[in-house]
Formats: C-alpha cells, sequence, structure tokens
C-alpha cells in the first residue's frame, strides 16, 4: 500500500478529533478515534461488525453525538443537503414512485415536484435509472432499490457522501456492478466519500485510502494508502496487484483483531 495522504491534497473536509462515544446502556462503542477526511477521498472504513463503523458514519453525518471528542468541519459546519447518507437498507417508501422517493429530501427543503423535476431526472440518469421514474420499489430489484437510495442522496448534490454497508445484502454480481457505477460516478465528479463495509475486497476495490479500525471499542488500528490507477474494473479485479492490495489490507484487519484480543485477555 501506498504512503496515506488525502486524494488531492486540496485539505480536509472534516475531522474527528479524539472522539468517544458510549451508548446509554453503557456500550463504549467509539474510543478516541481521530480521523482526517481529505477533499475527494474516497476512504473506506474496514472493521468487523460491531467495530463501530456505523457508529462514526452517523456521527460525521450529525446523528449521533459524541460523548467525548469534537467533530470539526474546517470550511464551517455543513447545511441540510451538503450531506448525503446512503443507509445499509434501501428504507424507500413503498406507497410512493422512484421520482417521489427520490424527491424526498429536497421536498423537505420546501422544493415543489415541478421545480425539481431536472434535478431529481439527473440523479436518476447518473445511477442508471432514468426511465424508471414512475415505478414503484415493489416493482424494482433490491439492486435498483439501492440506486434508487444513492439518487435520492445525490439529488441535494452533497459535498460529502456517507455510505454504510449500501451493497452489503446483494448479490456478488449485482454488488460488482453497483460498485463499478459508483466508482465511475466518484471519478466523474470528485465528490468525497465515505464507505462502510467489512469486506477487503471491496474496500481495496472502491477505495484510495482504507481505515482499518479495531473492534470495540472502535478506533483507527491502521491507515492504508492504495494509489492503483483508475479507470478500475475487472481487469484490476484479476491483477496480482489487486491481490498483493488485498492481502495487505487483510494482514491489517486481522492485526487489529489479534491486538484488541490480545488487551482483552490481558485486562480480563
Amino acid at each position: 500500500m501506498a504512503e496515506v495522504k488525502t486524494a488531492q491534497g486540496n485539505g480536509n473536509v472534516v475531522s474527528l478529533r479524539h472522539v468517544s462515544k458510549r451508548f446509554s446502556n453503557g456500550t463504549l462503542a467509539l474510543q478516541d478515534m481521530s480521523l482526517d477526511i481529505g477533499k475527494g477521498d474516497f476512504v473506506s472504513l474496514l472493521g468487523p461488525s460491531g467495530c463501530g463503523k456505523s457508529t462514526a458514519l452517523r456521527i460525521i453525518a450529525g446523528l449521533g453525538d459524541t460523548t467525548e471528542g469534537q467533530v470539526h468541519w474546517p470550511d464551517g459546519k455543513p447545511e441540510r443537503g451538503d450531506i448525503g447518507f446512503v443507509f445499509q437498507e434501501p428504507t424507500l417508501m413503498p406507497w410512493a414512485n422512484v421520482f417521489e422517493n427520490v424527491w424526498l429530501p429536497r421536498r423537505l427543503d420546501g422544493a415543489s415536484k415541478s421545480t425539481v423535476r431536472d434535478e431529481v431526472s439527473e440523479a436518476l440518469e447518473m445511477v442508471g435509472l432514468g426511465g424508471f421514474a414512475a415505478a414503484y420499489p415493489r416493482e424494482l430489484s433490491g439492486g435498483m432499490k439501492m440506486r434508487v437510495s444513492i439518487a435520492r442522496a445525490l439529488v441535494t448534490k452533497p459535498k460529502i457522501l456517507l455510505m454504510d454497508e449500501p451493497f452489503a445484502a446483494l448479490d456478488e454480481i449485482t454488488r460488482f456492478k453497483l460498485n463499478d457505477d459508483l466508482l465511475h460516478l466518484w471519478e466523474a465528479h470528485h465528490w468525497t466519500v465515505v464507505f462502510v463495509t467489512h469486506s477487503v475486497f471491496e474496500s481495496v476495490y472502491l477505495s484510495n485510502r482504507i481505515v482499518v479500525m479495531a473492534a470495540r471499542p472502535g478506533r483507527v488500528a491502521q491507515q492504508l494508502g492504495n494509489d492503483a490507477p483508475h479507470p478500475r474494473g475487472d481487469g484490476f479485479r484479476t491483477s496480482e496487484d489487486y491481490a498483493h492490495l488485498c492481502r495487505n489490507a487483510s494482514d491489517a484487519l486481522h492485526a487489529a483483531m489479534d491486538e484488541h484480543t490480545t488487551r482483552a485477555e490481558v485486562t480480563a
């Protein structure tokens, strides 16, 4: 893996500084987590289930508070619409068609259907659903539902896109296709993306930086830069470079988990 650095060297969009999170039931989900997200980065948070990846993402999104530490926005706290969030499930309204589901965040901002028609259509075209505006969720496959969810996150033209294991429940072929499409969109639009995953292979394929998290309480165990060239595709997935990068990421993940096990044994 390459030296860790931001994608464009243009500074940070958001920084976590010594963030800890303890829930009301006493669970310590995050402990002293510090992380910089650079402008134009595609950062994957990689770690085992329950290590606090989703908690960290929700704190960045403002959907949860820190117990200790701070979330710093160098360019000022984002306004509504500056952050796009894609959840693990599509969370679509079953009674609404695709257009109305994508319109939702703009509707909450007070925008009428007629004034955002072009914006919604553009977002649907981005995710390959230009001809499905009138369809209902029950008429869509799992992959198509997730595309609608992504379009809904993009319709506000966010400065940072947060994605919480959006493809985990999909079959491998659909997942590969959505990985490709997401990466092409990132390459074209230079968004800042933070992507939660427990898949080594997905993190290496998508990211320019992989943040390996230790098991609960979550923290940054290691950061790995990935300077594999773009565009990436099937040729990269079957290359020796990809296999080598995956081994490095896997080794880092296992080292973080082993360290956690050792610490638990020492304190037992």
